[in-house]
């Protein structure tokens, strides 16, 4: 991977779960029961039905959050506050990623589907508080989901972006398809890589991309 390919980089776009810390920590295991069981107390249903519902918001919509209102106008506040009331500590700090990030030329931001508040838990607890120079939840997007286009524009709007000067890593490939058609370099941070035209690069491990980028 030359690093030269990055070398027109101005701003640094990093997804939160699974990309700013290892799938092995499982958060999004916690996550997942929390809106399983939100969506069976919101509309009185049980957890087989709750599962399809899940499954079925996140393929159409690209979140359970976005189906919910969508469909059921159900109030996001309250369900962000919810489902992201987990336990941390499983997340370790990671020096080398801080390092890493700090050493990258230019504006850094964190961009996730969930809240800008657990974000903020979640960079803290991986040591990474202090190295961006701004976190956007889906919040920020008017609750517009990834990989919904509208939900980049209006991030990307608000923070000022160029995108033809920015490299974004996900760990949903599906989340990079945007991006890339706006000139983005795209990085899938994931154990397998997708194979799709929107996927420039691939890594397992963030740091060590990195790295490769700074060294």
């Amino acid at each position: 991977m030359p690093k030269e390919l990055f070398s027109h980089v101005a701003y640094w776009v990093f997804d939160l779960d699974n990309t700013l810390y290892p799938p092995q920590a499982r958060l999004f295991d916690q996550i997942e029961v929390k809106m399983t069981q939100y969506v069976m107390d919101s509309l009185g249903v049980d957890r087989p039905r709750a599962n399809h519902l899940r499954k079925h918001y996140w393929h159409t919509y690209g979140t359970t959050l976005a189906g919910l209102m969508q469909e059921h106008g159900v109030d996001p506040a309250p369900y962000l506050t919810d489902v992201h009331d987990i336990s941390l500590e499983h997340l370790e700090s990671d020096p080398r990623l801080r390092s890493g990030i700090e050493a990258l030329p230019g504006r850094k931001i964190v961009y996730t589907n969930g809240s800008a508040p657990y974000a903020e838990r979640v960079i803290e607890a991986r040591g990474l508080s202090g190295v961006f120079d701004a976190i956007y939840g889906v919040e920020h997007a008017d609750f517009h989901p990834k990989p919904d286009p509208r939900a980049f524009a209006r991030v990307f709007e608000r923070d000022g972006l160029a995108p033809e000067q920015g490299a974004m890593f996900e760990d949903d490939a599906r989340n990079l398809a945007v991006p890339h058609d706006l000139g983005m370099r795209t990085v899938h941070v994931a154990p397998e890589r997708d194979e799709g035209e929107h996927v420039h690069h691939h890594t397992i491990n963030l740091a060590d991309f990195i790295a490769r980028l700074t060294d």
